[in-house]
């Protein structure tokens, strides 16, 4: 009966974040998604007449000759793509301070996107990783697919804490050989994964998507505040009353987003900043929309 129950408590959040997201699929996301992400290349689809304003560099010469008037080449996009979602799921990601976790923003973007490529007729595959690889799901077709990886994002248990960003990239290179569209989605609260991002970067498309929470960027200036890291366990004891002392964690804020910002930007990676607490689908529009401009 319990284990009923369970399936039944699954099958409702899966259904939830599908109906949650459809619209956006629909209506406006599926469009941005096609025109954002090109195929791989032209695939040769027919001959056909010339008709007046047809590209004279098509002409195929040698129908033309066989036929006796003109004929050009007509090609179609190599439409299919992989859409890969690396998505963190250490401890950090259950730290939430007002209606939502971290890990449940993440899986609903996550969901959007995978919705989006298969609505394109594109594979999506999934890594779910914490200080190692947790999960991994290849890069598959269909709506029965996407909706295995949302029960994956959802309900997966992370036998570890820890965040390794360079164990993530450094797995997704070796296994997936094609140029694929990459989703690093996480609160990238982690260093030294440079290596992995250079050579990632350079292979496939990387975006990184940043989860925050505003508590983890704006303080309260009075009282003590117990703090404590979801991934090491510490509990530590802050008095944000002193001036001092939030100046202190302002700047190391500060400093971690500048560093993050500048790795980026020098590897050329994408970037889309989100806070849990705000609607998340403009701020993907608006990168896509943006990014159309720059083709």
């Amino acid at each position: 009966m319990e284990e009923k129950e369970k399936q039944k408590e699954i099958l409702k959040k899966v259904r939830f974040i599908d109906l949650k997201t459809r619209k956006a699929v629909n209506e406006l996301f599926g469009g941005e998604y096609h025109s954002v992400f090109k195929g791989r290349g032209m695939n040769f689809s027919q001959v056909r007449e010339y008709s007046y304003g047809d590209d004279i560099r098509a002409i195929d010469w040698n129908v033309t000759a066989r036929m006796r008037k003109p004929f050009v080449k007509i090609f179609e996009e190599e439409r299919e793509l992989i859409l890969m979602l690396i998505v963190d799921i250490s401890a950090s990601g259950m730290f939430g301070s007002v209606d939502n976790l971290k890990r449940e923003i993440s899986a609903e973007i996550a969901a959007l996107l995978a919705f989006s490529a298969v609505k394109n007729n594109d594979k999506v595959g999934l890594i779910l990783f914490s200080d190692k690889i947790e999960k991994f799901i290849p890069p598959k077709k269909g709506r029965s697919h996407v909706f295995r990886i949302i029960r994956e994002l959802l309900f997966f248990k992370a036998e570890s804490k820890g965040t390794s960003i360079e164990s993530a990239l450094e797995f997704l290179n070796n296994i997936q050989k094609k140029k694929a569209i990459s989703f690093v989605i996480s609160d990238f609260l982690d260093s030294n994964y440079e290596k992995g991002l250079q050579i990632v970067a350079k292979k496939h498309d990387l975006i990184a998507i940043d989860i925050f929470d505003k508590r983890e960027h704006e303080l309260p200036e009075k009282g003590v505040y117990e703090f404590y890291d979801n991934e090491s366990g510490k509990r530590m004891l802050i008095d944000l009353s002193s001036r001092s002392n939030r100046e202190a964690i302002k700047e190391n804020v500060k400093n971690r987003i500048a560093a993050r910002t500048k790795l980026f930007r020098k590897n050329k990676v994408e970037n889309i900043s989100m806070d849990i607490n705000k609607p998340y689908i403009e701020p993907l529009i608006g990168f896509f929309r943006k990014r159309k401009t720059k083709r």
